[in-house]
């Protein structure tokens, strides 16, 4: 991809990238070959100039008047997120949150596999959710390196999510998906990615609540 490689992506526009898949694979289930920037601009509610800015980082290229082409459009964009090939993670945590995750198997179809799951609750460990094994969290350590696994989530209660952080980097896991609410600290170069319902929940309550009240 030549110089764009060493473009640095701006993070709104990775988050909106996703977006831009979704729709135009609806387009293509509804027998579309072509699709405008002004087309994703509408449904996004953004500027199309926005679009056109988001998918110059990517190798995405479209004609005059007529806009990107749809299946390409569909593979390149796959191949930028990374959803086109499968990394395999390591969940710790087994909870309620943690079981939905192991549920999910439309994570599959966006290049990640949940190998295995820790815990240290013995009335979890040696269970299975979704066919994906429940083991006690000193196994981790071996494994990770036998299997080459980068990746970690981390779905425990907030007090532990640290220490589980800590033991993530220290068996060699380089980035970790945390779904806690606390503001993980690691070594540079440890990539961390937090998603946390209850911020999210905060911004809707506050819309909803300002709105009622105007």
């Amino acid at each position: 991809m030549g110089n764009k490689e060493e473009r640095v992506v701006p993070v709104p526009a990775i988050n909106r990238m996703p977006f831009y898949l979704a729709f135009v694979k609806s387009l293509k289930r509804a027998g579309k070959e072509y699709v405008s920037s002004t087309l994703i601009a509408d449904y996004m509610g953004i500027d199309s100039t926005q679009v056109t800015k988001d998918l110059s980082y990517t190798d995405i290229v479209g004609k005059t008047r007529v806009g990107y082409e749809i299946d390409s459009f569909i593979t390149i964009l796959n191949d930028f997120l990374g959803f086109s090939k499968t990394d395999s993670a390591f969940l710790v945590g087994a909870g309620s949150l943690g079981s939905a995750l192991l549920h999910d198997t439309g994570l599959l179809h966006f290049g990640l596999d949940i190998d295995t799951a820790f815990d240290v609750d013995a009335d979890k460990i040696g269970q299975t959710v979704n066919n994906i094994e429940i083991l006690h969290i000193d196994q981790f350590r071996d494994m990770a390196a036998a299997k080459n696994v980068k990746i970690g989530i981390i779905s425990v209660p907030v007090a532990h999510a640290q220490s589980v952080a800590d033991l993530m980097v220290a068996w060699g896991i380089k980035a970790i998906w945390n779904f806690t609410p606390s503001r993980l600290k690691v070594p540079e170069g440890i990539i961390v990615e937090d998603t946390m319902m209850y911020s999210n929940l905060a911004v809707l309550f506050n819309r909803l609540y300002r709105q009622e009240n105007k």
